[in-house]
């Protein structure tokens, strides 16, 4: 009898200790000495945020800057105090912007962190939008398609590939540059980042009576001569793009190359620095490019702030990603101390703050931010920009943010 007592009683002291494992062990769950609820990716002195980004693939210099932009704001952050106590460490991967790697990557980086600092690209995202949602896991995508906004997870900072297009669009008619009743052309490729950005052309056609020549492409294609030869036989006055900066290149050569000299409109992942080096840089003058965040070189205190910090601690060309990532973080950070304030730094409790954040401030670092109502981008406005070879970053904005009036009817496929 003694025996069996003895046993019994070891086995409710394990069931106990399996119910209240020690918090701050990475996937625990309890309330430290002040009463803050913890859990997976949070320690008695760290918060871990996961980076997976590409550091090897078509977006890799993208990739590298929205990096660089992250780690600045996690130095400062931590300088300042951190959260709850607590100081945020960075966990990175390279997924080099394939699926099927980030699908192996991802099981072995989840458990050791709170949520995703950073997750770039649009077929990342969508081969891992259900683990997020079944994870509790809230991630920030370096990928802006409109479609991922069912995911509740989903925190994109900046507006959409959809309305990055309507308003650059707006912008360009604006300038005289495009007409009610024009044909133009989209090249796109083919998935949620082209498709996304597709729905955009097609929503402002339908308003302005333009024919829209689609012309779908693969991320791998990389001489696009034959599809501007089309487009130019099809009587196009303005190109849309929704490409990798290499195909960008292409694209802007052959417009010059074929005598064609349209306006081209790209959304922000098509521009890359180093076309300003490439064969293609004497074809840049015709492209604009739109975008919720900053060029590097912005003429914004914030701005200049984080370049010259990047500048201090980094010897590669900078790019837009450098400001996207720290802006990203700033984000992030606000919403770490609203679940502070909460006493619930949990993935429940991140969720929590997240909808609770009506009002991200980035110093305009990107557009104000509301993440309050579902399935709704938390900003319609962009910057137009240029390319510029004596900009640090390679690019100037020509219009400081705006959302234009065809941005503000429009309806994401998710919006409540």
């Amino acid at each position: 009898m003694k025996r069996t007592h003895l046993a019994a009683a070891l086995a409710a002291v394990l069931a106990l200790s399996a119910c209240s494992t020690k918090a701050g062990d990475s996937g625990s769950s309890g309330s430290d000495s002040s009463g803050v609820k913890t859990g997976k990716g949070v320690t008695a002195g760290e918060v871990t945020l996961g980076v997976m980004t590409d550091k090897s693939g078509v977006f890799k210099n993208l990739g590298l800057g929205v990096t660089q932009g992250n780690e600045l704001w996690a130095k400062d952050f931590n300088a300042a105090g951190g959260v709850c106590g607590r100081q945020v460490k960075l966990e990175e991967v390279d997924h080099g912007y394939k699926a099927d790697t980030a699908k192996t990557l991802y099981p072995q980086i989840e458990p050791k962190v709170l949520g995703f600092v950073q997750l770039l690209g649009s077929p990342v995202v969508a081969a891992l939008k259900q683990n997020l949602a079944s994870d509790k896991a809230v991630a920030a995508p370096a990928s802006w398609s409109s479609e991922l906004l069912d995911n509740p997870y989903v925190m994109i900072v900046g507006t959409t590939y959809d309305l990055e297009i309507i308003d650059g669009l707006s912008y360009l008619q604006e300038q005289g540059l495009l007409k009610d009743g024009d044909t133009i052309g989209h090249v796109y490729i083919d998935g949620e980042y082209g498709k996304n950005g597709l729905r955009g052309s097609q929503f402002y056609a339908k308003k302005h009576n333009l024919t829209v020549k689609e012309v779908k492409i693969t991320s791998t294609d990389s001489d696009l001569t034959n599809v501007v030869t089309g487009l130019k036989g099809a009587g196009v006055k303005l190109i849309a793009l929704t490409t990798t900066p290499a195909q960008t290149g292409s694209a802007v050569a052959a417009n010059k190359a074929l005598g064609l000299n349209v306006p081209v409109l790209g959304n922000n992942p098509t521009f890359d620095p180093v076309l300003l080096k490439s064969p293609a840089a004497g074809a840049l003058d015709k492209l604009t490019i739109v975008a919720s965040s900053v060029p590097f070189s912005a003429d914004l205190p914030k701005a200049k702030d984080v370049a010259a910090k990047f500048k201090a601690a980094y010897k590669e060309t900078p790019n837009g990603g450098v400001p996207y990532g720290y802006a990203v973080g700033e984000v992030w950070g606000a919403v770490l101390k609203k679940a502070c304030d909460n006493k619930d730094l949990t993935r429940d409790g991140i969720s929590a703050a997240l909808k609770q954040t009506t009002s991200a401030n980035t110093d305009n670092l990107v557009a104000a931010l509301d993440f309050s109502k579902p399935g709704t981008p938390a900003t319609r406005q962009v910057y137009a920009a240029t390319p510029d070879a004596s900009a640090e970053g390679g690019v100037k904005y020509v219009k400081p943010l705006f959302e234009a009036p065809e941005a503000k009817e429009y309806v994401a496929p998710h919006q409540k």
